[in-house]
């Protein structure tokens, strides 16, 4: 997703469509979380001027992250819309928009690209299936995994005695 300002300046004050299969595999040496990243589907336009380009694209695709609760495979999907501004030559150019800096005379789109997934990435992603194989175990000796859900049905043992408590002291019983 390489072009040079002179192949950008022939499409210019046009629409230039966009639609195309990249691989960001590079992001896996980035973030040592994303356990792998499917083939991203970018599409979208770029509305080329005599200073500037910017894109609209949507990149759509999944990156393989650990589960956080049993560390297997998680297919975590990405559906990410952004506007990218690549300024020509910032000498002169006010802009109040966040643009890239265009370094000598190629627009690269890659480099947006992969900065954009490694944003994508959750703090903790859960599969579905907490029984899958090769799946850290739930439970040991004296101890097991507790959802949310499941924690306001149950009363700590030792602390069940306490439950009782008020029910054995209640003084309007006298």
């Amino acid at each position: 997703m390489k072009w040079t300002i002179n192949q950008l300046q022939k499409s210019r004050n046009k629409e230039m469509a966009i639609d195309e299969m990249v691989q960001a595999d590079e992001i896996k040496e980035i973030d040592s979380s994303i356990r792998g990243v499917s083939p991203i589907h970018v599409t979208g336009r770029a509305d080329i001027g005599a200073h500037k380009v910017v894109f609209h694209i949507r990149m759509k695709g999944h990156l393989v992250l650990p589960c956080s609760r049993t560390l297997v495979d998680v297919n975590y999907p990405v559906d990410v819309e952004t506007t990218e501004t690549f300024l020509f030559n910032t000498s002169g150019y006010e802009t109040d928009e966040e643009a890239h800096q265009v370094k000598g005379d190629v627009v690269d789109l890659m480099p947006v690209i992969r900065e954009i997934l490694l944003l994508e990435v959750p703090m903790q992603v859960f599969c579905d299936d907490v029984n899958a194989e090769g799946a850290a175990p739930q439970s040991g000796k004296d101890w097991e995994v507790v959802r949310e859900e499941d924690k306001s049905n149950r009363i700590d043992p030792r602390l069940a005695g306490l439950a009782k408590f008020f029910d054995d002291n209640n003084p309007s019983d006298s």
